[in-house]
Order: C-alpha cells, then structure tokens, then sequence
C-alpha cells in the first residue's frame, strides 16, 4: 500500500497536509498484526436545546455552513451519522422539563413532545436535512419527578412500586411512538444517563439488578410491543465501581446479561466518562453485544489544545478497545459553554453571543481526523510495534486503509509503517493517514 493522504493538525495549525511520504527505513515503528472482528457503524453527537438556541443566535450563511460540516456526507467535515435524543431534559435544557409532569398520571393522559417541537426536533430536522439516514438514539436523565423517590428531578431514584414501573415503561415507549410519528425513528433507548451519578441537574440512580428487572419485566415487553425497531441498550454507565458500600451492584451489563428474562431483549451496552475502564471487558465477554462511547468527556469550556489532545486519547482508547459507534457530546454551544445549571463544558464549535460569529474549536479537528475517514462498514486492524500504543488503524470497505496516530513528543518524529515508506509527524500533532 502506497501514501494517499496525509493531514495534520497542531495548536497553531488545523487540518493541513502531511508531508510526502519517504523511503522506509530500518524497523518498522506500525506493523499491521491482523484483522478484529471490530465492524465500526459511525461517529454522533447530541442534540441539546441549548445547542439550537446558540446555533440560531448564529448568522444563518455560518450556522448553515456548521451543519454541513458537522452532518453533510458530502462535505469535508465530520460526516456525524449518529444523533442522541435526550428524553426529557439534559443538563443543557434550558430548564427542567419532563413530557408529563402531571402528578398521579399512570395513564399518561398529559403526555406530550410539545416541548421538544420548540428547539430540539427543529435542531434534529436541520441536520436530518443533510443525513436524511440520520441514526437515532435516546437517553432519559430523569423520569417524571412524580415517578421518583423523592420527587425531585436532581439525583433520588424511581419508585419501585408496579403501578411506577408499568407507567415509566409506558412512558418511553410513548416518547419512541411520538418521535416516530413524525418520521423521527428512535433505533435504540439506553436506559438511563449515568445511573451511578446523583448531580443537581435532571439525574437519577440505579443499581445493575433494577436495569435487570426493568428491562426484563416493563421495559422489554413494552417496546417489543410498541416499537419493536427500538433495541434496548444497557446504558449510558458512567462508571466502573459505584460506592465502595455498594460495589457488588457495579457491573450493568453481566447482571443483565445474566438475568434470563432481561438478556433476551439486551442489544448492546454504551460506556462514558469512568465507564472506558469497563469496555475491553465487555467486548470480551460479550462480543455479540454492540458497544458504543455514547458521551466524550466535556471539559470546562475552555476548549483548550491540552484537553483537546486528552480527548484525542479518548478516541483511540474507546475505538481500539471495541466500541462501534462513538458520540461527542455538545456539538455547538455559546462561548463559554455554561449550562443551565452552572457549569461550562467543551463544544465542537462556539458561537459569540455578540456578534453571532461561529468558531470552529480544537476538538472539531481532533474529530476530524477520526471520523473523515473511517468510514461505516470499515474494519479496525491490529497494529504492533513500538508506535503502535499511539494509534488506531480502520480497513474501509473500498480497501483503503485510515490510520490516525499521535506525536506526544516535543520534535518530529519519521514514523515507518508497515515496513513500505516513512512519514514525518511534527511535534505534538495529531496525524491522520490515509494508504491505498
């Protein structure tokens, strides 16, 4: 295989041309050790109310061109196929909401998207303009506060009575139907955002045997009923050991997969945050199981280089460990990146709140150099060799072969792969290579 491309971006320097390629020599620094059985499916992100709202403070020529680079399969941007669907409020909602905060409705009478129609669907439908396969998939971070012990939307837990879990079984079903009613198919629910978390904004704990309980008892026999495109995830777990008082509740994905009643309806299982220690694990004693990276760690809206070639580690760690589908968290927000609650995280893109102007940050690029070329379908290679701990290595479909790697180092580094020719990374950049 020959050089086809090469990009690289540095601090000062974003998505610029590698230099040529030179003549290998001595050892080899990237061998290839074998394909996996690793099918990669496709990067995403989430849609957040927020995100809109600053998407629409924007200039429409810029916000238009940010679409295109973040969704456009056409464009030379990120070509994101996948996009998270909060049930009810995230921690970027512009305030607590759920779709039916009527006390005592075990028949969801009041249930209602209407909500969702102000910023969210109108935000999904802008990018389904340019994916018209855009990929659903839904997390709830809080069910209704009626529904929850104590009946608050920050931190507590569901009530575990039948008359609760019956109506919020109902109650994701009943959002799934909704969102498919108006041509917005929601393929997969992962049961709850980070269950292990008890946070001051929409949250709400459970331990590994009630996921177990609720899939196999309420939530499987709704869906299959309801919505039975929508395949249940065990997710999205956000830690690998919960309070050392309740440890023996850690592991989500082997208590459900050895309940007999839940396993049956289990598809797949979505990690974030402390929950990468929790991947290889599950890729090896689960392989029929899908994996995905549901949400990148967010940072403190400072969007700086140094967190940004953090998040670079991220990317190869979840990819080389088996994850099929990886999701960024906040696609766009205001400078800054303050939540409704307080606290600033990392965005792909910012929008100054005064002038409307868009600014393409760090981890847009680092994205880039992952999901430009690893393209769906494609197959994760092994790789040996002294680099081969910096790098991550797909075969697409068409044959090519997209190796994105990283030079932590302070001078230039010529890396030989595979024994063919060499190439030069510059200092502290992050690589993406592309052999035909």
């Amino acid at each position: 295989m020959r050089l086809s491309q090469h990009f690289a971006t540095t601090e000062s320097a974003r998505w610029r041309p590698g230099g040529a390629s030179l003549p290998a020599r001595g050892e080899s620094m990237v061998e290839l050790a074998g394909s996996t059985d690793q099918t990669f499916f496709g990067f995403g992100g989430c849609f957040n109310e927020l995100g809109h709202l600053a998407l629409c403070a924007a200039g429409t020529e810029a916000a238009d061109r940010l679409l295109d680079d973040l969704f456009s399969p056409d464009a030379d941007g990120l070509r994101l196929r996948i996009g998270r669907v909060p049930v009810g409020a995230s921690d970027y909602a512009s305030d607590w909401y759920s779709h039916d905060e009527t006390p005592g409705d075990l028949r969801l009478r009041h249930f209602s998207i209407e909500r969702d129609h102000k910023e969210l669907i109108p935000f999904i439908r802008r990018a389904q303009q340019r994916r018209p396969g855009l990929d659903l998939w839904a997390s709830p971070w809080s069910p209704p506060t009626w529904m929850k012990t104590p009946s608050a939307y920050a931190g507590g837990s569901l009530t575990w009575t039948p008359d609760i879990l019956r109506a919020y079984a109902q109650y994701l079903g009943r959002f799934v139907q909704a969102y498919a009613a108006i041509d917005l198919p929601i393929g997969q629910m992962h049961v709850q955002n980070e269950p292990t978390a008890v946070q001051n904004f929409p949250s709400c704990v459970w331990d590994a045997y009630q996921f177990a309980r609720f899939i196999g008892d309420h939530l499987g026999p709704v869906l299959a009923r309801q919505a039975p495109t929508c395949d249940i995830w065990v997710g999205t777990i956000n830690d690998d050991a919960m309070a050392s008082t309740r440890d023996f509740y850690r592991d989500y994905v082997l208590v459900c997969m050895h309940d007999e009643k839940a396993r049956q309806y289990v598809r797949g299982a979505s990690y974030q945050w402390a929950g990468r220690h929790s991947i290889e694990s599950t890729h090896r004693s689960f392989p029929e199981l899908a994996l995905a990276q549901s949400e990148n760690e967010c940072g403190d809206g400072g969007n700086t280089w140094s967190y940004a070639r953090y998040v670079a580690e991220l990317f190869r760690h979840y990819l080389n460990a088996g994850v099929g589908r990886y999701s960024y968290w906040n696609m766009v927000l205001p400078r800054g990146g303050r939540s409704s609650w307080g606290w600033r995280q990392n965005s792909l893109a910012t929008v100054d709140p005064v002038d409307g102007g868009i600014r393409y940050e760090h981890e847009f690029w680092i994205m880039k150099h992952f999901s430009r070329f690893i393209e769906p379908g494609a197959v994760r290679e092994r790789l040996r060799g002294p680099w081969s701990g910096r790098a991550v290595a797909f075969r697409n479909v068409d044959g090519s072969l997209a190796v994105v790697t990283f030079n932590p180092l302070r001078h230039p580094v010529r890396v030989n792969l595979f024994g063919d020719e060499s190439v030069t990374l510059e200092a502290d950049s992050i690589n993406t290579i592309v052999l035909r």
